[in-house]
């Protein structure tokens, strides 16, 4: 284990790239970046400036956001997606942490869609699930 920390460590140092940026490619670990970005925006109430123009992204109440986190960033690909298949996006990313663990039939934010413009990245969709907690 502590060899594939060093070599990791040394990947990192070699490429100037981020762990994200190991695991997921530059691109992958711009849209992990992003996404920790709308978070703390959307946690403050800040996140409608990240917003695609056109966008009818919903973004609920500030608290929902406390205690997410980004995940795992994906292409999207309209092919396959089944929840949206007619989106103008190209990545997708879920969110995770404590803020997934509210109270049973409250709605939160699972996964964020992102757009790429000449400006950068900008939410297309959220994805909103009821928590079910047993």
């Amino acid at each position: 284990m502590l060899a594939l920390t060093v070599v990791g460590v040394a990947l990192v140092a070699v490429t100037g790239c981020s762990i994200d940026g190991v695991l997921w490619s530059p691109d992958g670990a711009r849209v992990i970046d992003t996404t920790e970005k709308l978070i703390a925006g959307a946690s403050s109430g800040g996140q409608d400036s990240l917003s695609c123009e056109g966008s009818a992204a919903v973004f609920g109440e500030a608290d929902v956001w406390d205690g997410l986190s980004a995940g795992e960033p994906e292409q999207f690909d309209p092919e396959t997606s089944v929840d949206r298949p007619a989106l103008d996006a190209t990545w997708r990313i879920n969110l995770e942490g404590a803020g997934l663990s509210g109270t049973s039939g409250e709605e939160v934010p699972t996964d964020v869609f992102y757009r790429e413009t000449e400006t950068g990245l900008c939410v297309a969709d959220v994805i909103w699930q009821s928590v079910d907690v047993d």
